[in-house]
């Protein structure tokens, strides 16, 4: 495999380093991304962050599916749970996903132009706040990454190879997709799109290769599917009630510019990592400071398959959005720029050589160490109103701890059950040893598989933030007759500064 050459006497060690073991290299990035932003969290974080909870509290029932979201993510959480039940196993959930994406998006790159500009690609992409503190929280934008990188990845060999393992690996990776989060329908659709359209991946419609990919995907997703069909596509009202209803025609315009705004506000830094390719390739520095560090091993065929997967899924979203006027989430951005940075490799690629590939590594470690000295002083308590609103530093350890020791005083037994809101619920579960398991705001419409005479009969804690006029909410009010309120939890905080209260009650 090519590498740099002629390399510069006055090149420095990590730069030499890189370009003589870009495999080391890659090894050490994903090292460093692994335990950064696995100690950090743990470190840091006094609980886990919501998306932990509510994992922990659907995860353990097993169910095909949920009436809000996908399983697969739930699942997952709640298999590592019971391996290591430690919150730094939760952090390092996430990162495995993490690397694991970079990993593919690598394997990727590598075929195109080399494990050079590989590394480079994932470096711009890496500069995403999606993969560095926003990917402390577990959740289904994490667990979806791998296996939309292993579509792009399977796309990429089947239109180039014809095998059809790879056509089944694209339908396994789609499919697994949509166990992770429907949102892979914004994936799928561009790929559709580009084998009816495009003139070189047309005549595999021909050919048995495409129809494979479908039936694997459908064989993937079945049980779900049928799941989903036996209750009505529960789910997609959650998706249906966060996506912000059309109100005039209006919406169909200025929607899909704030999403597209707010991918630019994220791909920022991305983009300042990606800036020296442009720069050395606008004003031809590269033909005059030294060979090219990366091949080109593509042609105009592989060009527009990259473009497929770096902009059809963000351009599905604008096209979707701005025909039914519905509004979006900036998280949903998470999946749909895995492919950017090989975009610009491919694009730039003459670009790369020693001068520029210095500043590209230098821009990435300066957002990289941005970002985890950002995460340290927003979770230090240095801004105090942020710090105390922050699900992670809720005190959900000591409110667990002194709720079980009431109940237990009060009633001599453990506590089977927790009824109340997510958060306030979800640590009381999660940090205690019996781990009671958890009605949402008493909807037992929405946990199915908890029989209500059980909660009676084994008894259950009743736990609400108390309102202004210090009585129970009408929704548990009408669970727990008349049983009486307990003295409130009061917990400080921010050593001191703030103070939670919580209401409670013994449903027995």
């Amino acid at each position: 495999m090519t590498i740099l050459a002629n390399h510069e006497p006055h090149q420095i060690a990590p730069l030499e380093f890189i370009t003589r073991n870009p495999r080391a290299a890659f090894a050490l990035f994903l090292a460093l991304q692994f335990g950064i932003w696995t100690a950090l969290p743990s470190l840091l974080y006094n609980a886990l962050p919501l998306d932990g909870l509510e994992a922990l509290i659907y995860g353990r029932e097993w169910q095909l599916g949920y009436a809000k979201l996908s399983p697969l993510p739930w699942w997952i959480a709640e298999a590592v749970y019971r391996i290591l039940p430690y919150d730094a196993a939760y952090y390092a959930l996430s990162q495995l996903f993490v690397v694991a994406t970079f990993a593919i998006v690598w394997a990727t790159a590598r075929r195109l132009v080399g494990p050079v500009g590989a590394l480079v690609a994932v470096l711009i992409v890496d500069g995403l706040d999606y993969f560095q503190s926003a990917s402390t929280h577990f959740n289904h934008d994490v667990a979806q990454l791998p296996f939309w990188a292993l579509a792009g990845y399977a796309l990429h060999a089947a239109l180039r190879n014809g095998r059809h393992r790879d056509w089944i690996l694209l339908g396994a990776a789609l499919g697994a997709a949509f166990w992770a989060k429907y949102f892979v329908i914004v994936l799928a659709l561009p790929i559709a799109a580009f084998m009816i359209l495009d003139r070189d991946a047309r005549p595999n419609l021909k050919r048995p290769g495409p129809w494979i990919a479908v039936a694997a995907g459908l064989v993937v997703i079945l049980p779900h599917l049928i799941w989903l069909m036996q209750h009505n596509f529960a789910p997609f009202e959650y998706v249906d009630q966060r996506a912000a209803p059309s109100r005039s025609i209006l919406d169909h315009v200025v929607y899909p510019g704030q999403f597209a705004i707010r991918q630019l506000g994220y791909l920022l830094p991305s983009l300042l990592i990606a800036a020296p390719l442009l720069y050395f390739s606008i004003f031809k520095l590269a033909v005059t400071l030294g060979k090219p560090v990366v091949p080109a091993g593509f042609d105009a065929f592989d060009r527009r398959i990259v473009a497929l997967l770096a902009f059809g899924p963000f351009l599905t979203m604008i096209l979707l959005s701005a025909v039914t006027g519905r509004g979006t989430i900036a998280l949903w951005g998470y999946p749909l720029w895995l492919y950017l940075g090989l975009w610009f490799v491919v694009t730039y690629n003459h670009a790369i050589e020693s001068r520029s590939l210095a500043w590209i590594t230098g821009a990435w470690a300066a957002v990289f160490t941005a970002s985890a000295v950002l995460i340290i002083i927003f979770n230090s308590g240095a801004f105090s109103l942020n710090y105390v609103r922050r699900t992670q530093q809720f005190p959900g350890p000591q409110l667990a701890a002194e709720i079980e020791r009431r109940y237990v005083a009060a009633t001599g037994r453990t506590p089977a059950y927790v009824i109340g809101p997510l958060i306030e619920a979800g640590n009381i579960s999660r940090y205690l040893a019996s781990r009671p398991r958890v009605v949402i705001n008493a909807d037992f419409a929405k946990a199915p598989w908890i029989d209500p005479t059980d909660v009676r009969a084994r008894g259950a804690i009743l736990i609400w933030n108390p309102n202004d006029e210090g009585s129970m909410p009408s929704h548990l009010a009408k669970i727990a007759g008349n049983v009486p309120q307990q003295p409130p939890v009061v917990i400080p905080v921010a050593n001191g500064r703030f103070t939670f209260y919580f209401a409670w009650a013994i449903l027995q």
